[in-house]
């Protein structure tokens, strides 16, 4: 997925600040399950959802203020509640690799207690 960077999204050097790279990874996961059909809000509705438990960024290249840049996310590993998420954000001029990071989601119930998930998501997320 596209992303512009906007200056709301720098700090005083017009370099993107490291924790909206996270933003990024969250919204290049979000399209990824929507492409596959998979609306979060739903399973929200019926007591699932899903929490972030580990994230790991590894930080190559600095973007700046006005870069386009490509969010691409995979999933790499499922269990019977977590799944792993690898993403890599470029730049899209020339496609530098700036950050790489993955981030593992568990789904939970709404009393916060770990869950299977559901099995619709296992399929359309089968790795």
């Amino acid at each position: 997925m596209k992303i512009r960077v906007y200056y709301e999204d720098t700090d005083c050097g017009n370099v993107v600040y490291y924790a909206n790279y996270l933003k990024y990874m969250e919204r290049s996961r979000t399209e990824y399950l929507r492409e596959r059909d998979i609306d979060l809000a739903e399973y929200h509705a019926k007591g699932y959802l899903f929490t972030v438990a580990e994230a790991h960024v590894r930080y190559k290249a600095p973007a700046r203020y006005n870069d386009l840049l490509d969010a691409d996310s995979l999933v790499t590993e499922t269990t019977n509640s977590s799944i792993v998420f690898t993403t890599a954000i470029k730049r899209a001029q020339d496609g530098l690799l700036l950050v790489n990071g993955e981030v593992r989601l568990v789904c939970i119930n709404a009393t916060g207690h770990p869950t299977r998930i559901p099995e619709e998501i296992r399929k359309a997320l089968a790795v």
